[in-house]
């Protein structure tokens, strides 16, 4: 492994329901640390629009505190949003910031990502860019930055790229209904667009987060279109969502078959299962990319019945809930 890379990288593809938590939480320590919301793959710890000017000195002293006495070693990817360049340098200058996996970069476009990449240049943090301007909108201006992501000194550092759903309804002067889902809004063409744009050229997207809490319903539509976009990573804004949209990550008995048959170096070019046709070459990349899922979130076993309240017993709850785009909004 590239000894600049961070430890863990090789999860990357475990982000999962990444919770959201304002760095002037009281419990940031035992949050980083899997002492409290042990269950999480990925947290993400913001000083950005979940911090409100007057608190950013606060909410940066108990980060640093956090940081300085958080264990080496976690199964829990961690990271931080930042609110900009300085905020980046600020926390990059802290002892302990090397115990992060990276950070989450606001409002990203071509203009200000150099002004963070070259801050992180010499280090081993992993970087998520998240997408939520006026830039999002030109399919243009995303290419552009998509080149500048390529790059390879860049593109090794990339771990995902955000979908900040919030922010850019905001821009259409739109906010998520509380019925339905994101994709029944303009922005279903836009994340459709980013898919197409991004992923082929093996950048990995992340949802934008749900954020009607007592919503599950319309959640759990939401969190299936995400995976037919090929999205299997989402932002969590509380802890109850969060082995609830990762209980749509595991992948079902059926689908682990096929995907088996599919990748068997004897199986025919084509071939009929489960009353579908099947074709290695067309599908080969879909069976590894399901292998791996199911290595990561397990199996769905058709016996087991889904489990929309109580998949897990977190049942604690975080003051001033965050999302991609900041504070929720009520």
């Amino acid at each position: 492994m590239d000894k600049n890379l961070h430890p863990q990288s090789e999860h990357k593809a475990a982000l999962g329901a990444s919770m959201y938590v304002p760095t002037t939480h009281k419990d940031l320590l035992a949050i980083a640390n899997g002492d409290k919301l042990g269950h999480l793959r990925s947290v993400i710890f913001c000083t950005e629009d979940a911090i409100a000017e007057r608190d950013l000195s606060y909410a940066l002293f108990n980060l640093s505190l956090a940081l300085q006495t958080m264990r080496e070693d976690s199964d829990t990817l961690r990271f931080v949003r930042v609110r900009n360049v300085e905020v980046l340098a600020r926390v990059l200058g802290m002892p302990g910031s090397d115990k992060l996996s990276g950070f989450v970069l606001p409002k990203s476009t071509r203009h200000n990502f150099a002004s963070y990449f070259e801050l992180v240049r010499h280090t081993h943090h992993l970087l998520m860019p998240t997408l939520e301007t006026v830039e999002v909108f030109d399919d243009e201006e995303m290419k552009l930055f998509r080149i500048m992501l390529s790059a390879p000194e860049v593109r090794r550092r990339i771990l995902a790229l955000r979908i900040g759903g919030n922010d850019l309804l905001a821009l259409l002067g739109l906010r998520r209904p509380t019925t339905g889902t994101i994709y029944q809004t303009p922005l279903g063409q836009v994340i459709g667009r980013l898919i197409t744009l991004f992923k082929p050229h093996g950048f990995q997207l992340t949802a934008p987060v749900f954020e009607h809490l007592s919503q599950g319903q319309w959640l759990d539509a939401e969190v299936a279109q995400d995976m037919a976009h090929g999205m299997i990573a989402k932002t969590a804004i509380h802890p109850d969502q969060v082995p609830q949209i990762e209980r749509h990550y595991q992948v079902a008995q059926a689908d682990i078959e096929l995907a088996l048959r599919i990748i068997d170096p004897d199986s025919p070019a084509v071939f009929r299962m489960q009353d579908a046709m099947c074709e290695v070459a067309t599908h080969g990349s879909w069976a590894q990319r399901i292998i791996e899922q199911a290595r990561l979130f397990g199996i769905r076993h058709a016996a087991a019945p889904p489990n929309h309240s109580a998949t897990h017993s977190a049942t604690h709850s975080l003051s001033n809930p965050t999302s991609d785009e900041g504070t929720t909004r009520s």
